[in-house]
């Protein structure tokens, strides 16, 4: 059985795990050869929820992939399993993928060469009719996903998150005195 063979099987036998788990399966990969292959495993959250997967979600799965790929032993010979999400700069291909960048800022090619930066604030529409919404300096810009060549998440390393203070006495202005 060549490595697709046993990368399609090794889905097959996952998906209920990853299921239950409440993850998105992105992909499997099974590579090398030899006497240990590598089953590489990437899962995302739902397209429908914003922010990243934890390192306790990770491991969770992790233990339920393993037990699985353990319990019907469709990798021969023995393998290194790694778990992991697509990572805070991935790229993006399909509106599943742009729906969970939602609300970060996104760099996006479009077919005609144009380039655009802007936060990404709405994908309507279905996976064959989507439209991109786009923050771009205060201006809301829609792009449908068909004219989209590639696109990618920027890192933001000062990201501004809004607080959320509780009502107490700690932040209370001196003048009330």
């Amino acid at each position: 059985m060549g490595q697709s063979e046993v990368a399609h099987e090794v889905r097959r036998v996952i998906e209920p795990a990853v299921a239950d788990s409440g993850l998105y399966l992105e992909s499997v990969r099974v590579k090398g050869a030899g006497v240990t292959q590598v089953v590489q495993v990437v899962l995302d959250l739902p397209d429908t929820e914003i922010g990243s997967l934890s390192s306790d979600q990770l491991g969770d799965v992790s233990r339920a992939i393993s037990k699985a790929l353990d319990a019907d032993d469709v990798v021969p010979g023995s393998y290194a399993l790694e778990v992991s999400s697509p990572g805070a700069t991935r790229t993006l291909h399909d509106a599943r993928q742009f729906r969970r960048a939602r609300t970060r800022l996104v760099w996006i090619e479009l077919n005609d060469g144009k380039e655009l930066t802007g936060r990404l604030v709405a994908v309507a529409g279905g996976d064959d009719d989507a439209e991109l919404e786009f923050n771009l300096k205060g201006q809301i810009k829609k792009v449908p996903l068909t004219d989209v060549k590639k696109g990618k998440v920027e890192l933001e390393m000062n990201r501004v998150e809004e607080a959320v203070f509780e009502d107490d006495d700690t932040h209370e202005s001196d003048d009330d005195e």
